[in-house]
């Protein structure tokens, strides 16, 4: 049964992606994106060590502990989780990984070129696959040019939305990348939910 997700609009199928605004408020955004950047980022790593990395990505990251201070995000993102699974992929889910504030700037030439998110962390293998991806996307699109968040999942690229607070989900076993940013700093919470391996 889905869970009950209060939203100004109802999720859109566009392509390989489902696209959800009106999830959280103007405030609740503001709320993130100020937790966000308190963190302290490092450079992004990949799950696989290759000595391609700076080639493939260059994004600052941190990562989102769950606490009192996070716990209404987790509880929301699990609801839209929910909701999203039953209606559109049907996974068999487990749980949220922690939430990653991934911040492309200029500044740094921000990209992520094409990848996937499936597969298990390899510091610690007894974790389930991540099988689900999401993205909330927290800056508005007139503050930064380029990185775009680009899908493969079929023979075409689907585009997703810019439009501030809009949540994409996908496959996490479908190719996706972000493009280089042209000017501006945009900023995300991406998360990801596990279960058992595709069979």
């Amino acid at each position: 049964m889905a869970a009950s997700v209060t939203a100004t609009s109802a999720p859109v199928l566009i392509g390989g992606i489902v696209a959800w605004e009106g999830i959280f408020s103007a405030a609740e955004l503001d709320a993130i994106e100020q937790y966000g950047d308190g963190l302290a980022h490092e450079n992004a790593g990949l799950v696989a060590d290759i000595a391609s990395h700076d080639r493939l990505r260059k994004t600052k990251v941190a990562w989102v502990e769950r606490d009192s201070r996070t716990e209404a995000w987790y509880l929301r993102l699990e609801e839209i989780v929910l909701h999203l699974n039953n209606q559109y992929f049907r996974f068999d889910l487990s749980g949220l990984a922690q939430f990653q504030h991934a911040v492309y700037d200029v500044s740094d030439g921000g990209y992520f070129d094409w990848h996937k998110d499936y597969g298990r962390d390899p510091s610690n293998r007894s974790l389930e696959p991540r099988k689900l991806t999401m993205s909330v996307q927290l800056t508005d699109p007139s503050h930064y040019e380029g990185c775009e968040l680009q899908i493969r999942a079929g023979n075409q690229i689907d585009i997703a939305p810019k439009s501030r607070g809009t949540i994409v989900a996908f496959p996490a076993n479908v190719l996706h990348r972000v493009t280089p940013i042209v000017s501006g700093t945009r900023k995300s919470l991406v998360a990801w939910a596990f279960g058992p391996d595709f069979r």
